[in-house]
């Protein structure tokens, strides 16, 4: 969390010996980190435009980058020039706004879809997902959790997709 990162670890580097040198590389540590999760990001939605509008690297490449760039700028600003923006109601800006919409829909329902689509029939397949899974050397897929994985945990993804909604909206 954002606490942790900017409140606590400083705060845990200044009774250490060498602070500054410690804090430093934690940031720089971070930063790399962010970067290669930006690009990993950036390499689907470039991958995805290409594939679904029929365009050039290059050209996908820019639109992917003004797209984002403009959703960035609207975080960014919501916390000063369009802070009057409140979408979640009093006290929220965009950044509730983009939280809300991956942290309690995105990763739960496509944790679940996922799922549905690797083992079920409606999607890839049990068999596919087995192949896929212990292709390569080392520990094979348990076979024996088939019927977890298939109906137990879409299950518990979904509960806790409902209970992200009571508890944040009670």
């Amino acid at each position: 969390s954002a606490g942790l990162a900017f409140v606590t670890l400083p705060n845990i580097f200044n009774s250490m010996p060498l602070p500054r040198l410690w804090g430093t590389l934690f940031f720089i540590f971070l930063s790399m980190a962010s970067l290669t999760t930006v690009v990993a990001v950036f390499e689907n939605l470039i991958a995805f435009t290409m594939s679904e509008f029929k365009m050039k690297r290059s050209f996908a490449s820019i639109i992917v980058g003004i797209v984002v760039f403009m959703l960035a700028l609207t975080t960014s600003l919501g916390f000063n020039v369009l802070s009057f923006i409140q979408p979640m109601g009093e006290g929220t800006s965009f950044l509730d706004l983009y939280d809300f919409i991956l942290s309690y829909n995105l990763l739960e329902l496509g944790g679940i879809y996922i799922i549905i689509f690797c083992v079920s029939k409606f999607g890839w397949g049990w068999d596919n997902f087995i192949n896929e899974v212990d292709s390569g050397s080392g520990i094979k897929f348990p076979k024996s959790s088939r019927f977890y994985i298939t109906y137990i945990l879409p299950i518990i993804l979904f509960l806790f997709f409902i209970i992200n909604y009571i508890s944040k909206f009670s």
